[in-house]
């Protein structure tokens, strides 16, 4: 062996990643954006900078977070789910009846699973097994989940849940750090490394980057996108528990609106809404700045009507930005 297989081979300087790469990427520029939001609400509010009221504000995005995660990463597939919602209801009110029927919390926990693991089946099937666009598919099953739950409960709601079932949505596991938030920070570490760390997240990135060549590189596209129906489905269900269990009850109207929100979270956090690129840290930190800005809109007791507009142009806002950078891009070159 020569003297000069055993140096240390180093990496050419222009092959790493510049310090400044780092700094405008797009993460930290949401890092940035977080830290000034959390300031502004702290001269904002008295109140905010309690440690109770912060532990609250955890609550305005760690049920949409966890949709989100596998939203992202059905997203950077090249897919969308927009009935995850309308999943939310169909799986409370069917945990609403069994709790009806006489079931105990583990029962109720496994039934909000389950039915938010077949409706993302039932999503998934009509995506991969019929060649349907899912965003047409999921538009159509956003209907027709939350029909069903109308025409179960009508404008009734189902209420005395189990006193343990309020553990999941209500519970502290220390301190003034949620159950909820725990949740959130073990799905946000699951999902950073089956995306970034394994084969199977190497495969979502191929599809969403071209579908076409992934298959004829031997990668079961359909299999793939399957199952990542089935995970934006089975999150649904975890955040209906949780969510049905912080509010005590089920009504039809319960999560209304939701989808947008999580979108936006994603988008915010990265994900090319046209698929093939993303992370799950953007996703995580979108999270936290959104939970802030509505929590400090809050406390300054801005309407929800706001804070809905606020929603739908910082989504319009952050689709459009990338085009209108690279528009001033050629313009300026």
């Amino acid at each position: 062996m020569s003297h000069a297989d055993t140096q240390t081979r180093h990496v050419p300087d222009r092959l790493r990643p510049s310090l400044y790469a780092h700094l405008v990427g797009w993460e930290s520029l949401l890092l940035a954006v977080a830290v000034a939001v959390f300031v502004f609400n702290a001269f904002a509010s008295p109140y905010f900078l309690d440690a109770w009221n912060l532990s609250d504000a955890t609550f305005n995005f760690t049920e949409k977070a966890m949709i989100a995660f596998a939203m992202a990463m059905l997203i950077i597939a090249g897919e969308i789910d927009l009935s995850v919602a309308s999943i939310i209801a169909l799986s409370s009110t069917v945990m609403g009846l069994a709790m009806q029927m006489g079931a105990g919390t583990p029962v109720l926990v496994l039934v909000g699973l389950t039915t938010g693991l077949l409706c993302g089946a039932f999503n998934g099937a009509l995506v991969t097994r019929l060649g349907l666009p899912s965003i047409v598919v999921t538009i159509g099953t956003m209907s027709l989940f939350r029909g069903v739950s109308y025409i179960i409960l009508g404008d009734g709601a189902f209420t005395r849940y189990p006193a343990s079932f309020a553990w999941f949505g209500q519970g502290y596991a220390f301190w003034v750090i949620s159950v909820e938030f725990v949740i959130f920070v073990l799905l946000a570490i699951f999902f950073g490394i089956l995306l970034h760390k394994t084969n199977f997240g190497r495969m979502v990135y191929a599809i969403g980057n071209n579908a076409t060549g992934a298959l004829f590189s031997g990668i079961r596209v359909d299999r793939v996108k399957f199952v990542l129906f089935l995970m934006t489905g089975l999150m649904s269900g975890l955040a209906a528990v949780c969510l049905t269990s912080r509010l005590g009850s089920t009504r039809p109207s319960i999560a209304s609106g939701m989808e947008l929100e999580i979108v936006t979270m994603v988008v915010l956090g990265g994900i090319n809404i046209l698929g093939g690129s993303g992370s799950i840290p953007g996703v995580v930190i979108a999270a936290f700045v959104m939970g802030l800005v509505t929590f400090g809109l809050g406390l300054l007791n801005v309407p929800g009507i706001v804070m809905s507009i606020f929603i739908g142009l910082l989504l319009i806002g952050v689709i459009a930005l990338p085009r209108l950078w690279a528009i001033w891009r050629k313009r300026t070159v």
